[in-house]
């Protein structure tokens, strides 16, 4: 299996060109209502029309209050479906499989940017916070957020994506609760693996009731992040909880798919401990720190059915029609200011970038 190869996808009844999956990134380049400007669908369209199989937007938020930073993308409004249609629009002229990722802050959705105090699945602070304590959610809010992620994918459903990616990586809302640090819940929302999953397991039963057959559901998780009690065991038993449901891609994001496992070095890499428990009629995606095509092909051998790449993504938006040569080895950071204005940047995202150390020439 080559990262060239397609992937029958039967709910929308049609093959990936290939086996590349763009990550959702952040880019600061939406406007200050959520809409999306004209620089982030073109940044986007130019990562499609460069061949990748599968292309993700940047996060999403589906509440107006639950914004992590500046510039973030929106899909809690019916104000922003013009901006999404244009994407779509666009994304379809492509051969790409468009996805929406979608989220919650949560606890790091600060109080400067939304102007209210920030919710969790429990009492929880968050660095860069201000020391500000989040409110555990009341039953009825965590209803009312399954709904609000449900409305956002019927608005991508119209605008004309083909699917969304719940964000549940990253120590956002979706991830708040499945740990068992940020969810001490003594309630229904709270306890073991499977009853922290249940905020998740029910945003993915309400989308899948409310869309239509042949919208795609994909779902993205951390396999360890310590802090918020996110750990690989665990985690193992969510692949197997969430497999047994009607989603379509599950993806793992392992920052550094290289990295051994911390406390078991010669053990079997994140991938391949996955790829053993997910059924092969699920594509199991991975991402983090793939380069060239030697890591794709790595990867691949590993047990991904998809490579997922972030970063070589922002400087070589044609990567995936590279990958046909087996020795392709694109040009790593820094980049200069020009080469990433070339590939559609705008000035914010390159400026964003800058904060990336030794990313951005300077």
């Amino acid at each position: 299996m080559k990262a060239t190869d397609s992937i029958v996808f039967p709910r929308i009844g049609s093959n990936s060109v290939n086996r590349t999956l763009l990550a959702a990134m952040t880019n600061k380049q939406s406007n200050e209502d959520g809409t999306l400007s004209s620089e982030e669908i073109k940044w986007l369209v130019r990562r499609a029309k460069g061949g990748f199989g599968i292309t993700t937007t940047a996060a999403a938020n589906v509440t107006e209050t639950g914004r992590g930073w500046d510039g973030e993308m929106g899909v809690w409004g019916d104000h922003q479906l013009p901006g999404l249609t244009n994407m779509a629009n666009q994304l379809g002229e492509t051969e790409t499989i468009s996805l929406v990722q979608i989220f919650h802050g949560g606890m790091r959705a600060p109080r400067e940017l939304n102007g209210v105090q920030p919710i969790s699945a429990s009492k929880n602070t968050e660095a860069g916070m201000n020391g500000e304590y989040t409110r555990e959610m009341a039953e009825g809010e965590i209803n009312s957020m399954i709904e609000s992620f449900t409305q956002a994918a019927l608005r991508c459903e119209k605008a004309g994506f083909h699917g969304v990616e719940l964000h549940g990586a990253h120590s956002y809302l979706i991830c708040q609760f499945l740990g068992a640090i940020t969810n001490r819940r003594e309630d229904g929302w709270g306890g073991d693996i499977y009853a922290r999953s249940r905020f998740l397991r029910e945003i993915i039963e309400s989308i899948r009731e409310a869309t239509s057959s042949n919208f795609l559901i994909a779902v993205r998780i951390s396999p360890i992040i310590e802090k918020a009690g996110i750990y690989l065991e665990d985690s193992l038993e969510l692949v197997r909880i969430l497999c047994d449901m009607d989603i379509d891609m599950l993806h793992i994001s392992c920052w550094d798919v290289f990295q051994p496992v911390e406390g078991d070095e010669n053990g079997p890499s994140l991938t391949k401990r996955f790829s053993e428990v997910i059924p092969k009629n699920i594509p199991l995606i991975s991402t983090g720190a793939v380069w060239d095509s030697k890591d794709a092909q790595w990867l691949m051998d590993e047990g991904a059915d998809i490579v997922g790449v972030a970063r070589v993504a922002i400087g070589h938006p044609n990567w995936p029609n590279k990958l046909i040569d087996e020795n392709y080895q694109p040009q790593r950071p820094p980049f200069s200011v020009e080469h990433l204005e070339s590939v559609d940047l705008s000035p914010v995202f390159i400026e964003y970038m800058k904060r990336w150390r030794n990313f951005v020439l300077q």
